[in-house]
């Protein structure tokens, strides 16, 4: 495992508890089989299974726990998941970061480094090969200013840090950094006809700029290509969960790249706090609708903002249940600020 950790360290996992709801929640999840390891399936959940056994292992050294991880990553690495039907740009970018950082809990490269050189080989082929959609894995980042995209360029910046490679990681922050609001470093985005949540649709952006409003009303951080799959912009907005779905790759690759060195929970006047906050401001503006809140598979993304900002950003609960792409926040990224109950 790298000394930095693309999702957590060995060091930080160390002080970590062996009990309380959120480690009994993690644990529950590594004693249950992974299920069928597939970048095809935009709704496997085998990856995040494979990350809980990775933790697992990680924090006990029980060595049954890494020998189901390289049984998953073994057929992500040799056989061609990719290909296969229902494959596409959002199946892959949901699905392949859970099982990159899962190589780097069980230090990979040490304990198989046979298994390990095959993967790498998977994840250069990954960065650039055309998906039965005719997309890339990259192609989806910079095209797709939406949950596509975040998902993603969050499987992206893990695999670039596995790789080492900086040019793919360097990239990548740029497009994440563009998505966020800055069109200097990046804005080449395909966005929908429908540019009616956006504060500037002669300029769109991923995430609307500070002080944004419309009609009067505070759209500040609204996620525009998101919020625009419930419809056009309306007052109180039409219910949609791609926004939190969106958040789900957003709040991943940020917190990738913010371990490997960008300041990205900063940037654009601390956009992706403005993002959750909007979304968190709907559930008030619309009282009788509360799934503007995080929910389900959504909530584990509170106790990373929360703890990347230092106060309760969003509500947060333990135990929380994994995403599409990654999990277990509340045991991996908990903090005082953390939660709020």
């Amino acid at each position: 495992m790298s000394t930095i950790g693309i999702w957590i360290s060995q060091a930080e996992i160390t002080v970590l508890p062996a009990s309380g709801n959120a480690w009994s929640a993690l644990l529950s999840r590594a004693n249950q089989a992974i299920g069928t390891p597939t970048l095809a399936d935009q709704n496997s959940s085998a990856n995040v299974n494979t990350m809980a056994k990775a933790l697992v292992f990680a924090k006990t050294g029980t060595a049954s726990y890494r020998t189901d991880v390289e049984a998953a990553l073994s057929i992500i690495a040799n056989t061609n998941t990719e290909d296969d039907t229902g494959s596409r740009g959002l199946s892959v970018g949901r699905e392949l970061g859970a099982y990159v950082i899962a190589a780097d809990l069980i230090d990979l490269q040490t304990n198989n480094p046979t298994l390990d050189t095959q993967f790498r080989a998977k994840l250069n082929l990954l960065l650039t090969k055309v998906l039965p959609d005719g997309r890339t894995l990259t192609s989806t980042q910079e095209d797709r200013p939406n949950n596509w995209g975040t998902h993603a360029g969050a499987s992206l910046a893990a695999a670039a840090v596995y790789l080492g490679n900086t040019t793919v990681l360097n990239r990548c922050a740029a497009v994440f950094h563009g998505w966020l609001g800055d069109r200097t470093a990046y804005a080449s985005f395909g966005y929908d006809s429908d540019l009616s949540w956006h504060f500037n649709p002669a300029l769109p952006r991923g995430v609307n700029p500070l002080g944004s409003t419309k009609s009067g009303h505070n759209i500040d951080g609204a996620l525009p290509d998101d919020m625009r799959r419930g419809a056009s912009f309306t007052w109180p907005p039409v219910y949609t969960g791609y926004a939190w779905e969106a958040m789900q790759g957003a709040v991943a690759q940020a917190e990738i790249l913010f371990r490997a060195g960008f300041p990205t929970w900063t940037w654009e006047n601390n956009a992706m706090r403005r993002a959750a906050e909007f979304l968190v401001r709907l559930a008030t503006v619309d009282p009788a609708n509360s799934a503007w809140n995080p929910a389900s598979d959504d909530t584990w993304q509170p106790w990373i903002l929360n703890k990347r900002y230092g106060a309760v950003i969003v509500s947060a609960s333990s135990p929380t249940t994994p995403g599409k792409n990654v999990g277990f926040t509340d045991w991996t990224h908990a903090s005082a600020a953390s939660s709020s109950n």
